[in-house]
């Protein structure tokens, strides 16, 4: 089954099918996960990470989208990481892929129905400071939505979440002064910034990268903020990171190139995976 219509994505009724499938092909329909996890571009070895026991592929879920970029797996993962009970879904969803933002939003309430109160949301993206280098983690501090959209847009199911939502600390400041405690101890090098959320597929012009710095932007991608709000919505913790996989500095820009992106991402990915796993050991009930 299907849930046709953006407008579906935002009923409790379809949220509660989906994770009733979900629960339906783990061996414990119990398991509650102490985090869920979105997997970015390129960042599959955070997923090899995960003590999987079951893995339900996003075809098999209700109203799940289908992921139709190249690195992204379609997958939802259930197992341990850091001795914790997660979910980490492997390949996430983009307005660009021509999906409305409920319809990519979708899996977020999901998680959050299956148990998940905390969610870590990673994703490659574009450097637009100068004194950071390709292969940095940025620390996500705040978002600009820049996509023209909102997934809250249309009819409010009260059973998801307030009509108009507070975005004052969209990212939580423990998650954050954990993630910044586990980077000093492990030698990451840990920026911190503002991303901004376009809508994508092609990447910017030198001048949209002066107006995104402008605005107060650090780093510039093509999703995670969509997600985030609907997880502030249902009242979910977030951590936001970032792999700064190019740099979009407009007097010295070069041709980027997907499989650049993903060669950057595969590199930092350690750095990642053991950030990651050190705060998801640490999380305190929420």
């Amino acid at each position: 089954m299907r849930i046709a219509g953006a407008e579906q994505a935002h009923l409790a009724a379809a949220v509660q099918l989906a994770a009733a499938a979900v629960r339906a092909r783990l061996a414990s329909p119990a398991l509650v996960p102490e985090a869920a996890i979105i997997l970015g571009t390129g960042l599959g070895a955070l997923g090899r990470a995960i003590q999987v026991e079951a893995q339900v592929e996003y075809a098999d879920i209700p109203g799940f989208p289908l992921s139709t970029v190249e690195s992204h797996a379609g997958r939802l993962l259930v197992g341990t990481l850091g001795g914790r009970r997660v979910m980490a879904m492997q390949g996430r969803f983009h307005k660009y892929e021509g999906y409305s933002l409920q319809q990519v939003t979708f899996p977020v309430r999901v998680l959050y129905a299956l148990g998940a109160r905390t969610l870590i949301v990673s994703n490659a993206c574009g450097g637009m400071r100068e004194d950071w280098l390709a292969g940095d983690l940025m620390l996500i501090g705040d978002h600009i939505n820049m996509i023209g959209d909102n997934p809250l847009v249309g009819p409010n199911d009260d059973a998801l979440g307030p009509r108009f939502p507070d975005m004052s600390e969209a990212y939580d400041a423990a998650l954050r002064a954990s993630a910044r405690a586990v980077a000093t101890e492990q030698g990451i090098t840990l920026r911190e910034g503002v991303y901004v959320a376009v809508a994508g597929p092609n990447l910017e012009t030198r001048a949209e990268y002066r107006m995104l710095r402008s605005l107060g932007a650090d780093v510039v991608g093509m999703s995670t903020v969509p997600e985030v709000i609907v997880a502030r919505h249902a009242g979910m913790r977030v951590l936001g990171l970032s792999i700064i996989t190019d740099l979009c500095i407009p007097e010295t820009l070069e041709p980027a190139s997907l499989e650049k992106i993903l060669a950057v991402a595969v590199q930092a990915e350690p750095n990642l995976t053991t950030l990651v796993r050190c705060v998801v050991e640490r999380l305190v009930p929420s």
